[in-house]
């Protein structure tokens, strides 16, 4: 193939600097038509050297290669738009899952806080049930102690006065007699 291709080649590289030499009318001039002769030629050596064929068959390949590319550009686009759409629903579904989340969260607090507060109100009843109590047993005490205070004051007043008025034994059975009262 490169034997029939190399003299054609020599042929069209000598030949355009002859065609120069020659002046005219365009459509006359040597150059002109040496020029299209040699492009007629190149074209008829790259036809029968299958140089159409392989640059068509090189197009075609290069077509359907981007096909292909185009193709799989439009799958994984799909797929990613797939991605996207199971990704903003799981986002979604985990918006709704944090939101129940907090709602139950906020209601234990609730919950929590009433209870508290039940519990707060019981405990100060207990305590001021219990501080009654003690109130209430030291009031007992207390009007106890006064009683014994007060049998006392007058168990010695009834002393001092029959001491001062009669003799001794009737001051000894009236304090024992006191005594047995209280």
């Amino acid at each position: 193939m490169m034997t029939r291709i190399l003299p054609l080649l020599a042929a069209g590289l000598i030949a355009p600097p002859l065609a120069h030499a020659a002046k005219g009318p365009p459509w006359l001039d040597p150059a002109t038509n040496t020029a299209l002769a040699a492009l007629v030629v190149f074209l008829a050596i790259v036809w029968y050297a299958g140089g159409f064929r392989f640059v068509g068959n090189h197009l075609d390949k290069r077509r359907d290669t981007i096909s292909q590319n185009l193709e799989e550009a439009r799958a994984l686009r799909e797929e990613a738009s797939a991605a996207l759409a199971a990704a903003e629903r799981r986002r979604r579904e985990a918006k709704k899952e944090a939101d129940e989340i907090i709602k139950r969260a906020r209601d234990d607090a609730d919950m929590m806080k009433r209870e508290a507060g039940e519990e707060l109100k019981r405990r100060l009843e207990r305590r001021q049930a219990l501080a009654e109590a003690r109130i209430a047993r030291a009031e007992e005490e207390a009007a106890t102690e006064v009683r014994r205070a007060a049998a006392d004051a007058a168990a010695g007043a009834a002393r001092e006065m029959l001491r001062q008025h009669d003799s001794g034994d009737t001051f000894e059975n009236a304090a024992q007699a006191i005594e047995k009262a209280l």
